[in-house]
């Protein structure tokens, strides 16, 4: 089972690549994030013609997540549980049911920026409701994926340049503590668990020539428990997408699972 992480930056503006780069990789299952459209206005046309199951959380102009499968999805749960008052569409989740059933939780984590101040204070709430939500999903001991834009850069090699992410809300002390926190649990960096090398990003910002230099960071992981590392086979990143006609600023993130 092959299952990639995509922050696509906006379904519209995506509608031409993202089919594109979904026939070329074949994935099985596909979770999005800033889909940038409401439930009522997502594309999905497009893809149930071909063959897709899409489930979606949605959200008008910004925030949004949704899943593509090839194969069937099963109790859908729409929204992060903890806060009855978050109305921001930053959660889904799922069982796909392969060879084996794999539970998939697909997730855009809040920026925080400016930090310190009310976002970034809701970007550590909501780390610490999904640090909760994977302490009972961990409990039923199945194949798990957290996968989505954490906005969390974890150490100092996930990023070309760390000296200038110091005070972003991404890199600061408090986020990356949180990140081992959610790790510690039992969880295992998909990526990192298969290509441990420096100097590959997820993504680069369209100003300055970033994508040119490479001056990227890696924030798009798949965080797997423990039934579902071992059935990882591998892990990779596409960054060749980032090269097609209007690109994302993020690449998609994939692992196979042996599911």
């Amino acid at each position: 089972m092959k299952i990639a992480t995509f922050n696509i930056n906006g379904i519209k503006a995506r509608i031409e690549a993202l089919p594109e780069w979904l026939a070329a990789a074949e994935p099985d299952v596909v979770l999005l994030q800033e889909i940038k459209s409401v439930d009522e206005s997502f594309p999905r046309a497009v893809f149930e013609d071909a063959g897709w199951v899409l489930e979606t959380h949605g959200q008008k102009g910004f925030n949004g997540v949704a899943i593509l499968s090839r194969l069937p999805l099963e109790d859908v749960v729409r929204g992060l549980p903890g806060d009855d008052e978050d109305l921001q569409a930053r959660w889904i989740e799922a069982t796909v049911v392969g060879k084996r059933a794999v539970r998939v939780c697909g997730l855009y984590l809040p920026n925080g920026n400016p930090a310190p101040g009310p976002k970034y204070d809701y970007k550590l709430a909501w780390m610490a409701r999904m640090q909760a939500r994977a302490e009972a999903l961990l409990a039923l001991e199945e194949p798990l994926v957290l996968a989505g834009d954490y906005n969390v850069i974890p150490q100092a090699e996930d990023a070309a340049r760390p000296e200038l992410w110091t005070e972003d809300a991404l890199f600061l002390p408090e986020t990356r503590a949180a990140f081992r926190r959610l790790v510690n649990l039992g969880l295992t960096d998909a990526f990192r668990a298969r290509q441990p090398a420096p100097g590959q990003y997820s993504f680069w910002d369209y100003q300055a020539g970033a994508w040119e230099k490479n001056n990227g960071i890696r924030i798009d992981h798949l965080l797997l428990s423990p039934q579902a590392a071992d059935l990882l086979l591998d892990a990779r990143i596409d960054k060749e997408v980032r090269a097609g006609d209007k690109p994302s600023d993020h690449v998609p993130v994939w692992i196979e699972l042996d599911a």
